[in-house]
């Protein structure tokens, strides 16, 4: 299983990104996406979450309206689209896939990161 993001960088605020996280071994579509980061010193925290259809899609209150998360199922690949960026975004990006199964309980899988940097 592989969860390989790609997209990270040193950008300027009020800049943008968009982060790609490209998903193997597992079947991508039973799976709930999501992405989160964690700042230098700070816990982890959930940015945007979509599910497998990407017909519910949930953002952190720091992150609405500017973030935009979304996946494409023929490329096993999520994305997170992230405009008008500031200094406090800088974190390092995870991609996170979960699925529950009845019976069975909870698979899922966590991607290395990607670093995203705004600063001037």
């Amino acid at each position: 299983v592989h969860l390989v993001e790609s997209g990270g960088g040193l950008v300027q605020p009020g800049g943008s990104l968009r982060l790609s996280c490209a998903a193997s071994g597992f079947t991508f579509t039973n799976y709930v996406m999501s992405w989160h980061r964690q700042a230098p010193g700070k816990e982890r925290e959930l940015v945007a979450t979509i599910t497998s259809a990407g017909g519910t899609i949930g953002y952190a209150d720091s992150v609405k309206g500017r973030f935009t998360i979304s996946r494409d199922n023929a490329k096993n690949t999520v994305y997170l689209q992230m405009n008008s960026l500031k200094p406090e975004d800088t974190a390092v990006y995870y991609c996170y896939a979960i699925r529950r199964v009845i019976g069975s309980g909870e698979f899922d899988y966590w991607g290395q990161g990607t670093q995203v940097t705004v600063s001037s």
